[in-house]
């Protein structure tokens, strides 16, 4: 297995700091080197031994990196790029971890003029509606899908060390074209998501509920827990993912104007088979990556 020397870590967040120390729990670098524009939260991160080192200056955190992670907003992700270019050499792997893919790589191809052969597109599907360094943990990928993009440019030998990393965090790796990434992510991600804004949304407007949080459930937290994912995060995923979101939202629409239809008419049997249909299709399809069924 690959040794690291030095793993450059931009954006020492939730995710950037939790493959931090889940690399660092699997003795696979020697240096972990943490980058961000706030100190005082590098800082924070050194303490908690989440990073071995960190710097203000892109230049130095970047300098004979044998990887750099790129674990920023979709929104930031061109400028860093593009700041950080000129300080790479052609030896090392540059990856990232953003939920929409074709957007990376176009501004991936924006700051470098082409595409580089060892840029590896990826995207760990593991998260917590909490965000920050501190909520970093190591087992955070265990059993949890990564996805990585290549392209036809793609060094296979990149590729190759850039599964066999995400593999040693307990994660099981896929691949999948960036297209289809955003297609996928669109509907079972990123549309949840934004459900779950709108739902909390619609009933704190509604003030003749009163207080109507109170009286909430499991059912409702369970639903809504995402709702307390990071707005700047899925402000970028809305934009960069726009044309796939908004026809997924669309397709939601037509679902729940059927649903109304059923509802109102009262049509018991029609609301049954609605409901049975779902479930029957949860219980079939919703597995853990291993392979294992999912207990509820």
């Amino acid at each position: 297995m690959k040794q690291w020397n030095k793993i450059t870590i931009i954006g020492v967040g939730l995710i950037g700091g939790s493959l931090a120390k889940a690399l660092k729990k699997a003795g696979l670098v020697k240096t972990v080197m943490g980058y961000g524009s706030r100190e005082e939260n590098l800082q924070k991160a050194q303490q908690l031994g989440v990073i071995d080192d960190y710097s203000l200056s892109l230049e130095k955190a970047v300098q004979n990196a044998d990887l750099v992670v790129l674990a920023v907003p979709l929104g930031a992700m061109e400028s860093v790029l593009k700041a950080m270019a000129p300080y790479l050499t052609d030896n090392t792997i540059v990856t990232d971890v953003g939920s929409a893919k074709t957007s990376v790589l176009k501004a991936v191809e924006s700051a470098f003029g082409q595409l580089p052969k060892r840029f590896v597109a990826g995207h760990p599907i593991a998260g917590k509606e909490k965000s920050g360094v501190e909520a970093a943990c190591e087992d955070l990928f265990v059993d949890h899908r990564v996805i990585l993009t290549p392209t036809t440019e793609t060094d296979k030998t990149a590729l190759a060390a850039l599964t066999e990393l995400w593999q040693a965090t307990g994660a099981c790796v896929s691949e999948m074209t960036p297209e289809f990434h955003d297609e996928v992510f669109a509907a079972t991600s990123h549309l949840p998501h934004l459900l779950a804004f709108g739902l909390v949304n619609l009933l704190n407007e509604h003030e003749e509920l009163g207080n109507v949080f109170q009286y909430t459930a499991g059912g409702f937290r369970d639903f809504t827990r995402i709702a307390s994912s990071d707005a700047v995060m899925w402000r970028d995923i809305a934009l960069t993912n726009r044309d796939a979101i908004v026809k997924w939202l669309k397709h939601y629409q037509t679902e729940i104007q059927a649903l109304t239809d059923l509802v109102d008419s009262g049509d018991g049997q029609g609301i049954h088979d609605y409901f049975a249909q779902a479930k029957q299709a949860r219980d079939e399809h919703i597995v853990k990556p291993n392979g294992a069924e999912n207990k509820h």
